[in-house]
């Protein structure tokens, strides 16, 4: 069907835009369609400019599509979304992709605002038998750590690299792994956030005996 063409984008109309944490936003639409957990959006501030892509960051129970994104000065699109006001008009496409989870087992590491698709997991409460592992360079940059530490207890690991904070492991996410002891096998591994991340923790995981096919990544740019 057309309407699920991931290619096409159509009008929505903004009905919340917060800045979480310094030029780091939340921007959401009224959800119109249905989605899996981990799924992305492409998305455009007009249908002139190629479209970027999104995780959304919503729960299946949730009214309104969200996404996270962090303002990049020399875009042309971030600085664009993040002068959006309720009402205001941008484009998306149907979601899709196949970065989702299930209600088994599984490790979730992430990096920055890689932590989006996760969240929408937590969201649509896929959180009950997982490890999440969040690397960020600041300690304003737990987007959402309210939330996980609160229903999470014990299987929410955060790092920070530039600064360091009680309860938080003092290094990158790749430092912090180095120093768990054993991963358990026959679960999966969801690896979303920076290349260099995805490629290194990818790495690392083979090394230590995880197999390539239990390892699920999405880049962010």
């Amino acid at each position: 069907m057309q309407l699920n063409n991931k290619n096409i984008l159509k009008p929505v109309k903004i009905t919340g835009n917060v800045e979480i944490s310094p030029d780091v936003y939340l921007v959401s639409w009224r959800r119109d369609a249905d989605f899996n957990p981990g799924q992305v959006v492409k998305i455009a501030a007009d249908n002139q400019e190629p479209p970027r892509i999104y995780s959304i960051c919503s729960g299946t129970r949730d009214e309104a599509f969200s996404v996270l994104f962090n303002v990049k000065d020399e875009g042309s699109l971030t600085p664009r979304m993040a002068e959006l006001r309720r009402g205001d008009t941008l484009y998306s496409s149907p979601p899709y992709g196949t970065f989702t989870s299930d209600d088994g087992p599984a490790w979730w590491i992430a990096t920055g605002t890689g932590i989006a698709p996760y969240y929408s997991m937590f969201r649509s409460g896929l959180a009950g038998n997982k490890v999440l592992v969040h690397g960020v360079r600041h300690a304003n940059q737990f987007y959402f750590g309210e939330s996980f530490e609160q229903e999470m207890r014990g299987s929410y690991f955060r790092c920070c690299s530039k600064e360091e904070s009680n309860g938080v492991f003092h290094g990158r996410v790749t430092r912090y792994l180095e120093q768990v002891e054993t991963f358990p096998p026959g679960i999966k591994y969801y690896l979303c956030g920076n290349a260099g991340m995805v490629v290194e923790v990818r790495d690392f995981l083979i090394e230590r005996g995880i197999p390539w096919n239990q390892i699920v990544a999405e880049i962010y740019f």
